[in-house]
Formats: structure tokens, sequence, C-alpha cells
């Protein structure tokens, strides 16, 4: 079988986690960003865009090609 291509997408920190809940912290540590401006990319999954749905105000999410 095929398996049906996932969309990408490249999620950058761009506010730090400093003052934020902790779960909002471990929500960008387990997305793998660590520093501001560091970027990581992930299959766009229910479970990734809930996470990042979570820290919208502080990622940058682009789609990727």
């Amino acid at each position: 079988m095929a398996k049906a291509k996932t969309k990408k997408i490249k999620i950058t920190l761009k506010k730090s986690t400093i003052g934020q809940k902790p779960n909002k912290r471990a929500t960008v540590r387990c997305l793998g960003l660590k520093k501001i401006d560091s970027s990581v990319e992930h299959d766009a999954t229910p479970a990734v865009l809930g996470m990042v749905a979570n820290v919208a105000h502080m990622v940058k999410v682009e789609e990727l090609n």
C-alpha cells in the first residue's frame, strides 16, 4: 500500500518561555524547541497541531511543500 503524503510544518519559537505556565513550557519542549528562533519540522498530525494551538502565541508556523 502506498502511504498518503502528509504535510510538513516548520515551527519556530518566537517568544521566550520565561513567565509561562509549566504546561506551556513542557509543550514547547515536547515540540523540540529549546531557544528563541530555533526551528523544527514535524508532520502535520492532529497531535502536533493541537500542541501548536496550545502555544500559538509563542510560535510561528509555516507550511512546507
